[in-house]
């Protein structure tokens, strides 16, 4: 039986991005940042939502405009996440789109491959220098909390929470 397609907002209370957590009834949001610290896409879920079940839903929201005329670009050249994203689904989704990344292989998918031996293919191309960009993501993150609106969540609905957090997000490419 298929599953009842679920509300905008990722479900929970309504589709308002709410939902129970271990800090108690909390939304989330996701996002991708560029180098400098600025979010390029946001989503709002439930507090119990993992990160990496919106993995894609971020990275296909991404548009960055051109100086010039043309489309704008939906792609980065690269990706650091961290081990959370480190699973097949989303390293295929990457590979198909042709998108270079730095994501550590967890220590039992890796314990996985050894046991396979050569049957168990090649690890993952991983730069170290690379990964240590990685919190420019929780540096956007903190831009964002310095709105008090969107650090404490004061909107009821989902859809203006997320308008609220990217306003805080227009401020911070006009500051930058």
């Amino acid at each position: 039986m298929a599953e009842p397609a679920r509300p905008p907002g990722g479900g929970g209370a309504g589709g308002e991005g709410l939902g129970r957590s271990r800090g108690g009834f909390t939304s989330k949001l996701h996002l991708s940042a560029d180098g400098r610290c600025r979010p390029l896409s946001l989503i709002v879920t439930p507090g119990q939502r993992a990160d990496g079940t919106q993995f894609i839903g971020v990275l296909e929201k991404i548009r960055v405009p051109r100086t010039g005329s043309g489309r704008p670009r939906k792609k980065p050249a690269r990706l650091a996440a961290d081990k959370a994203y480190s699973n097949g689904p989303i390293r295929r989704y990457l590979r198909r789109r042709g998108i270079r990344h730095t994501i550590p292989e967890k220590t039992d998918s890796q314990a996985a491959r050894l046991r396979k031996g050569s049957r168990g293919g090649r690890p993952p191309g991983f730069d170290a220098e690379r990964y240590k960009k990685r919190n420019t993501v929780e540096r956007a993150i903190n831009r964002l909390k310095h709105h008090r609106a969107v650090a404490t969540r004061y909107d009821k609905r989902g859809y203006i929470f997320l308008g609220t957090a990217t306003a805080a997000a227009i401020t911070i490419w006009l500051r930058t």
